[in-house]
């Protein structure tokens, strides 16, 4: 019969395999993030040649457009990689609906360029749909960070979605100043540029509670660059003039202070990404040390076993049994500290889906927009001095009366 400590082999054999696949998800997360940073740029870039008329930026869109299709068959490429045959991929229904969305989304992408190109769509109708792509990426971002069992790689991912989350908004903000800049005008454009800043900066709030102290450090220098000060000066006058009136020259100087941000953002996202892969790799060898010098015991019960000895089997001998009992118990310690610490760290992700549900219930009810659905959400969170996960959850016990 197979003894305790072929279980636990075993046990550590299926950890080796969660983490190799841990290890995958993160390549394929890095991708992600180098696609979504170039379609971040390529969004801004057409959104300025859209309200210029084809005046501005014409080379330029076409260089990242190019860029972004060399990007995107990396992605592509990781996507094939993924083992799509297996039944042991965790999340595996989500994840892979997730993708199919991705890439239905990237497949329409050159028809989109083209209506860009031929002038065929407004700065918004191409910022939606540029939206949507990133958003579908960054959910598929979601996916890997929710299907995490190690609570340290959990953290990583959970710290690397909301900084890319916020880098997204970033963009956002810097598409949506550049259109209203190259527009020569703002209207009614101020509460939206607001509410893109206040989306970033919960992100990165998210993003620094669950950061090491040597990421938590580079973020803090980032944020004393005159870049930061120049982009301050740069809103004030977007979101503050009382007439309405922009400078369109000013569409250019904003774009190039965002992109300066931004890109500092994605060497950010780089050490990330990097931190996250050293993490993966630390974890397999350490579970794989572990795993020999379990197999190294199993190894020499086997030996005992099959000894000439009838009383072999039955005594291992006082250093060896200690030895075993010490795993046994160890690994249960383990395990329960783990499982304490992951569901710490997945409360954030499991706000972010009921929040998630109680958008689309609006959505669905009130036929509001994803924007508008969250701008409810947030404002009733604030006018009742409530959690916006306490306001979510109301929502969704109400649904029978909505």
């Amino acid at each position: 019969m197979k003894s305790g400590l072929s279980f636990l082999v075993a046990a550590r054999q299926c950890e080796i395999t969660e983490l190799e696949q841990l290890a995958l998800t993160s390549e394929l997360v890095g991708a992600i993030g180098r696609l979504i940073h170039a379609l971040q740029k390529e969004r801004g870039l057409s959104n300025v040649f859209l309200s210029s008329h084809g005046t501005r930026f014409g080379e330029q869109r076409q260089q990242q457009t190019a860029e972004c299709t060399q990007v995107e068959q990396s992605v592509r490429e990781q996507f094939d990689a993924l083992d799509t045959d297996s039944s042991q991929v965790r999340n595996g229904a989500r994840l892979f609906s997730r993708i199919a969305f991705v890439l239905h989304a990237l497949d329409a992408l050159p028809a989109l360029r083209e209506r860009v190109a031929s002038q065929a769509l407004s700065p918004t109708e191409s910022t939606a749909a540029f939206v949507r792509l990133i958003s579908g990426l960054l959910v598929v971002v979601f996916e890997a960070a929710d299907s995490a069992t190690d609570p340290e790689i959990s953290r990583a991912l959970v710290a690397m979605f909301n900084f890319m989350q916020g880098k997204e908004f970033a963009g956002q903000e810097r598409a949506f100043g550049a259109a209203s800049f190259a527009s020569g005008h703002s209207d009614s454009a101020q509460q939206q540029w607001l509410h893109l800043i206040d989306l970033q900066e919960r992100c990165f709030q998210v993003f620094a509670d669950f950061s090491d102290a040597t990421v938590s450090s580079a973020w803090s220098a980032s944020q004393l660059t005159d870049t930061l000060a120049d982009l301050e000066r740069l809103r004030r006058i977007g979101c503050t003039r009382a007439s309405g009136r922009l400078d369109p020259n000013l569409s250019q100087v904003w774009f190039d202070c965002c992109t300066r941000r931004i890109d500092s953002m994605k060497t950010l996202e780089d050490l990330l990404s990097t931190n996250l892969r050293v993490l993966c790799d630390r974890k397999i060898a350490q579970a794989r040390t572990e795993l020999r010098d379990q197999q190294m015991i199993l190894d020499e019960l086997s030996r005992q076993a099959n000894a000439a000895s009838p009383d072999a089997s039955a005594h291992y001998g006082p250093q060896l049994e200690r030895s075993i009992l010490g795993m046994v118990q160890e690994q249960a310690q383990r395990l329960q500290a783990m499982g304490d610490e992951l569901e710490t760290v997945r409360s954030a992700l499991n706000e972010r889906k009921v929040v998630e549900r109680a958008k689309g219930l609006l959505m669905a009810t009130r036929k509001l927009s994803e924007d508008d659905a969250y701008k409810m959400l947030r404002q009733t969170a604030m006018s009742q001095n409530r959690r916006l996960l306490d306001v979510a959850e109301s929502v969704l016990a109400m649904s029978a009366y909505l």
